[in-house]
């Protein structure tokens, strides 16, 4: 974890709770702040690997920047409430992928929180990777579908002549059939 954003109206539990992340990522950057609307703010303008929301805020109780975060940010989002508000919190925000811890705060279960938000964030990131290559393969596939539809309609090609022609141009001119279908679009559409 990289980034984390702490959101607290308690300065004891901001020290408590920076020192325990502190412990677990000695390398993470820390931004601390003290209510929802700030939190808003720095959520939008900045990327964050994790919010840590101390609740109640100042200004709030905490679940609805929870919700905020979650569906605005890609940002896992980890709550803490009193023991007494912990089972009827959870049940609101598990849905949402909030994690809720109860108060008192047990360094272990908090530590094991984050170690599982790490390697969650990094499931994910892993999968959006993904994701963003296969849109990226699809968006070719549409640009060389429409070349072929492109040498079909204007040079009278079967839809195999058109697949060979933008192969063997791939071969011949030593490029990627991408490369040949935009030359291809170039020429033929308007």
């Amino acid at each position: 974890m990289d980034r984390v954003l702490i959101v607290s109206g308690s300065d004891n539990a901001t020290a408590a709770i920076a020192g325990l992340i502190r412990e677990a990522f000695p390398n993470c950057s820390q931004s601390v702040i003290s209510n929802g609307s700030e939190a808003r703010r720095a959520a939008a303008e900045k990327t964050y690997d994790a919010v840590i929301i101390n609740c109640p805020l100042k200004d709030e109780f905490g679940n609805e920047l929870a919700e905020h975060i979650t569906a605005t940010t890609n940002a896992s989002c980890v709550m803490i409430v009193r023991a007494e508000n912990c089972e009827q919190v959870s049940e609101r925000m598990e849905d949402l992928g909030v994690i809720v811890i109860a108060k008192p705060l047990s360094k272990q279960i908090f530590y094991q929180s984050l170690k599982f938000i790490n390697a969650s964030r990094k499931r994910l990131l892993g999968l959006q990777n993904e994701n963003i290559k296969l849109h990226k393969r699809l968006e070719e596939m549409r640009t060389i579908n429409r070349a072929k539809f492109a040498l079909m309609q204007y040079l009278n090609f079967t839809e195999t002549q058109a697949h060979r022609y933008l192969e063997k141009q791939a071969m011949d001119m030593r490029c990627t059939k991408l490369e040949v279908a935009l030359s291809v679009l170039k020429t033929y559409e308007p």
